[in-house]
């Protein structure tokens, strides 16, 4: 661990140019005294590092000295595609590794190029997570990780929408997806592909036995094609409404994309109230009832029956309660 933590040393104060003790400290996570002493081992190993005093001083290296110690280590070269994700490599489990990683091809890279890769990382930031969402609870998933990293088979006990609710699986993980800051894993169970969203991942053990990967299987296609199916698997059903000039402005800050693009392809010239008739995917009437009330009075449900029955019951009832104060549901 000392080890690792002196080449991070080392190749920060390469890449740096100059740090303080309480900025290696801060990002090394450790105490300025043990920086103190591995600036001595360094010294002593033949590492020629000195100390400025004063507030623009700080540990430097000799000009002109640099270190070839950049050689990636297996763990490190397959964290490289998470240097610019450092939440979603923490959740891994990475961190380390991927701090390794990002200090070695810093280390690597020339002066000019080097600075350039810092002015980047100054001036862009990836956030995953969407808005107005709390992160998802996943105690499972470095467990998961480590299953798709060694390619080890990997039984899961998971919690899905249909019945039963509970099941037991042996799968065989082919990997992870980060999904607007939800964890998925893509795994094969009985030669079937399917998607499994890690918070609704009960228990996980991986098993001791590996297995052998399909060779044409590639993951960001399987993603691509489960995307483009996955709005057809969920709307099964329609709605046709009549929206005002307004209520179709409103369509792509209410609605999900898939819906507004059906609700552009399907509109009708403007009736003499300037209202237009669109056909719209639903998944069920209860899903559909609280997206479409968004859209107030700019929106008239024509059909299906059903559907426009139930909002005609949701309106009632909140125009009771906002007119007598009560709820007409109770005694």
């Amino acid at each position: 661990m000392r080890a690792s933590r002196l080449v991070s040393l080392l190749l920060l104060l390469q890449t740096r140019d100059r740090m303080t003790a309480q900025q290696l400290a801060d990002t090394l996570e450790v105490s300025i005294r043990t920086i103190y002493r591995d600036v001595e081992a360094l010294n002593a190993a033949g590492v020629p590092i000195y100390g400025e005093p004063g507030n623009e001083g700080g540990y430097r290296l000799l000009e002109g000295y640099r270190t070839r110690l950049t050689g990636l280590t297996a763990t490190e070269a397959q964290t490289l595609f998470l240097t610019g994700l450092p939440a979603a490599a923490a959740q891994l489990g990475l961190t380390t590794a991927v701090t390794g990683a990002r200090l070695k091809l810093a280390a690597a890279l020339p002066e000019e190029l080097r600075d350039r890769a810092d002015r980047v990382a100054d001036r862009f930031h990836l956030d995953a997570p969407s808005w107005f969402h709390e992160d998802d609870r996943t105690p499972h998933l470095a467990v998961v990780a480590d299953a798709v990293w060694n390619q080890h088979a990997l039984q899961i006990r998971y919690l899905r929408w249909a019945k039963p609710h509970e099941i037991t699986r042996i799968t065989q993980p082919y990997g992870l997806v980060l999904k607007a800051g939800h964890w998925y894993l893509v795994a094969s169970h009985q030669g079937q592909f399917r998607t499994y969203r890690i918070s609704r991942i009960l228990d996980a053990h991986a098993l001791p036995e590996s297995f052998a990967r399909v060779e044409d299987f590639t993951l960001a296609s399987y993603w691509r094609g489960y995307l483009e199916h996955f709005d057809q698997r969920r709307h099964q059903h329609q709605a046709t409404l009549r929206v005002s000039p307004h209520g179709l402005d409103l369509l792509p800050h209410l609605l999900e994309p898939a819906v507004v693009h059906a609700a552009r392809q399907t509109a009708t010239e403007p009736d003499l109230q300037g209202w237009t008739q669109i056909t719209i995917p639903t998944e069920s009437v209860e899903a559909a009832l609280p997206e479409l009330l968004k859209l107030g009075a700019d929106a008239e449900v024509l059909a299906p029956e059903n559907l426009r029955a139930h909002i005609i019951h949701t309106l009632r009832a909140m125009n009771h309660v906002y007119t007598l104060g009560t709820s007409p549901h109770q005694p």
